[in-house]
C-alpha cells in the first residue's frame, strides 16, 4: 500500500511536490515484524500543540521501517519529548500486545534495557515470542497418549488417555471425542504443554494451571508418594512469576517470564536443572550462567535436555543444557551442560534462528532465511540428512534446500517442516504418525506428505507426540489457516479426536477432527 503526502507552500497554494510512502510489509511478517491494522490513533507527532491525529496510523509499517533524517526526530509526544517517530510507532504497536499490556512502567523499562534500549527492539522481543510458540493463537497438541486443543478465544478442549485425570474433566476415564474443560470457564488459556501423564495451562494473566500426575516419578525413585489432580490447579509455586510458556521433559519442566526468563523445577540432576538444587527441587529456580540477563522468547524440552531461543539487539541465538549424549546440545560433543551454553555453529552457518524444536533425540531450528538445521541422535533418519549416523552440532538439510520453511517440529524419531506455501514434509521413523501411509521402510530425507497436500488447505502448524510410552506409540497432528485440525498416528486410546472402527489402533491417512472450531 503506498501513502501519498502533499506538501504545501508557505503561502497555501499548492502544487507542492508529494511525498511517496510505500508500507514496508515482509513476505512473512510474523517472522520479520508483524504490523497489525490500527484505527486512528490521538498522536501529533511533531509541534507543541496537544496530540492530534497520527496521520501515518492506518500504516504505522511506513514509520517503523523508515530510516530518513525526519523519521528519526523527535516526535515531541508526551510523557517522553525525545522518542523518535519510529519509536512512538513501535511503543504504539507494543501497547496492542496481551503481555505488553499487563506490564507496570517498571517493568516496561526494564525489559526496554534487556532488549536493547529501544521499543523497536522491545517490539521485535515480542513478535519473536508470538511467533515462536503461537502465543495468543489456536493451537493444538499431540502428547504422550492425550491431547489439548486451545482455540484463539481460550477455550480448552482436551482428549485420550485419562488414568491419571491428565485431560481434567474430573474423571480418570478416556475418550476419544474432544471435551471443553468446564472448570475452566471464564478463565482464557493461551498456551499448553504436555508430558507423560500430566498436562499444564498457562493463562493470559501469566497464571499456571496444572493436572494429572503432580509430581516426577520413575521406578526405584525414593520420592513422595505421586497424587492424582484430575481438574485444573493454580500451581502455587508459581504464582509470582508471570508465566508465558511452559515445556514438559521426562523428569523436569520449564517456564518462561514473560520478562524472558528461564525458570525450572525437577526431581534432580544438575546437567538437568541449569541449577545446584538437589532431588525433589518443586520450586522454579532461575536458570543461571550466560542467560542470567538476556531474555529469551521461546523454550522447547527434550527427554533430559532443554534448548532455549534468546533475543539479542543484533539478532537471535540458541542455547542448550542438560543431557548432552548424541551429541543433542549442539556443541560438537556428547558431553552434559551444567549451565545454558551457547550453539555456536549457527554463526559459522551464518544462520540466524527464528523457531527451535526439542524433540526427544534430536533438535531442529528455523533460520530467518528459511533453512533448516537438525542435530542430535539420527537413529531412523530423523535428521533427514540420509543416513542415521548421529549430528554433534546443526547441520543444514540440504533435501530441503528449494523449500522455505517457517515451522518446524522434532518427536522421538520423526521430524515435520511445515514450508512458507503450506506444505508439510516429514522424514524419519516409517510408521503412520509420518502421514506417509504405511511405509515400511523408513524416511531418510525430506519427503512432501502428499495426504496433507489432497485437502487442498494451508498447513500452517504441526504438533507430534515427543515422549513415547507402552502402550501406544505417537500421533501427529497438523492445522490448517483455516483452523481445520487433521489427525493421524496411533489412536487406541483416543487421542486423535477421531472414533476409529473395532479393532482399528491407528491411522495411516490425516483424518479431520470434528467438534473443535480453531479458527
Amino acid at each position: 500500500m503506498d501513502t501519498t503526502i502533499t506538501t504545501a507552500t508557505s503561502n497555501g497554494v499548492s502544487p507542492a511536490a508529494t511525498l511517496q510512502l510505500h508500507s514496508i510489509i515482509p513476505e512473512n511478517p510474523t517472522i520479520a515484524m508483524e504490523l497489525p491494522s490500527f484505527v486512528s490513533l490521538k498522536r501529533q507527532f511533531l509541534g507543541n500543540s496537544a496530540p492530534g491525529d497520527f496521520f501515518l496510523a492506518s500504516c504505522p509499517s511506513i514509520a517503523l521501517h523508515a530510516t530518513c533524517s525526519f523519521f528519526r526526530k523527535p516526535a515531541n509526544f508526551s510523557p517522553d519529548l525525545e522518542l523518535s517517530i519510529s519509536e512512538v510507532a513501535a511503543l504504539d504497536i507494543c501497547q496492542k500486545r496481551a503481555i505488553f499490556k499487563r506490564m507496570g512502567e517498571e517493568e516496561r523499562q526494564e525489559i526496554k534495557r534487556k532488549c536493547g534500549g529501544s521499543w523497536k527492539l522491545v517490539l521485535k522481543f515480542l513478535l519473536a515470542g508470538e511467533f515462536g510458540y503461537r502465543r495468543e493463537k489456536s493451537q493444538a497438541l499431540a502428547g504422550p497418549g492425550h491431547s489439548i486443543a486451545v482455540t484463539s478465544k481460550g477455550v480448552v478442549y482436551s482428549f485420550g488417555s485419562n488414568g491419571s485425570g491428565q485431560l481434567g474433566h474430573g474423571t480418570v476415564e478416556d475418550t476419544w471425542q474432544p471435551q471443553p474443560i468446564r472448570s475452566l470457564n471464564g478463565i482464557r488459556i493461551i498456551q499448553a504443554a504436555l508430558g507423560a501423564d500430566r498436562t499444564m495451562l498457562i493463562s493470559d494473566a501469566g497464571e499456571v494451571y496444572a493436572f494429572g500426575k503432580d509430581c516426577f516419578s520413575d521406578p526405584g525413585l525414593e520420592i513422595q508418594q505421586t497424587k492424582v489432580i484430575t481438574t485444573p490447579q493454580r500451581v502455587k509455586s508459581l504464582t509470582e512469576i508471570f508465566v508465558v510458556q511452559a515445556a514438559i521433559g521426562y523428569h523436569f519442566t520449564a517456564i518462561l517470564s514473560r520478562e524472558g526468563r528461564v525458570y525450572t523445577l525437577s526431581w534432580g540432576k544438575d546437567e538437568k536443572l541449569g541449577h545446584g538444587t538437589d532431588l525433589n527441587c518443586l520450586l522454579p529456580q532461575p536458570l543461571l550462567g550466560d542467560l542470567e540477563n538476556v531474555p529469551v522468547v521461546q523454550i522447547s524440552a527434550g527427554f533430559c535436555y532443554l534448548l532455549a531461543l534468546a533475543f539479542h539487539p543484533t539478532g537471535m541465538s540458541v542455547y542448550s543444557v542438560g543431557c548432552g549424549l548424541g551429541g543433542k546440545l549442539g556443541h560438537g560433543s556428547t558431553i552434559s551442560e551444567k549451565q545454558p551454553r551457547l550453539i555456536e555453529e549457527f554463526s559459522l552457518l551464518k544462520m540466524e534462528p527464528v523457531m527451535i524444536s526439542a524433540g526427544a533425540w534430536h533438535a531442529a531450528v528455523v533460520g530467518r532465511d528459511g533453512r533448516v538445521c537438525t542435530w542430535g541422535w539420527g537413529r531412523y533418519g530423523c535428521l533427514g540428512h540420509g543416513t542415521e549416523e548421529l549430528e554433534m552440532a546443526p547441520k543444514v538439510v540440504e533435501g530441503l534446500k528449494d523449500v522455505k520453511a517457517v515451522h518446524v517440529a522434532a518427536g522421538e524419531y520423526t521430524t515435520f517442516v511445515v514450508s512458507d506455501d503450506g506444505q508439510v514434509y516429514s522424514f524419519g521413523y516409517g510408521e503412520v504418525n509420518l502421514g506417509q501411509g504405511d511405509v515400511e521402510e523408513n524416511t531418510l530425507t525430506p519427503k512432501l506428505v502428499s495426504s496433507l497436500k489432497e485437502t487442498k488447505e494451508r498447513v500452517v502448524h504441526v504438533s507430534l507426540t515427543k515422549s513415547v510410552s507402552f502402550p501406544w506409540t505417537g500421533h501427529t497432528f497438523a492445522m490448517t489457516e483455516s483452523g481445520t485440525l487433521y489427525a493421524f498416528g496411533s489412536g487406541g486410546r483416543g487421542q486423535l479426536g477421531v472414533k476409529l472402527g473395532d479393532n482399528i489402533m491407528e491411522r495411516e491417512e490425516p483424518a479431520k477432527v470434528i467438534g473443535i472450531d480453531l479458527s
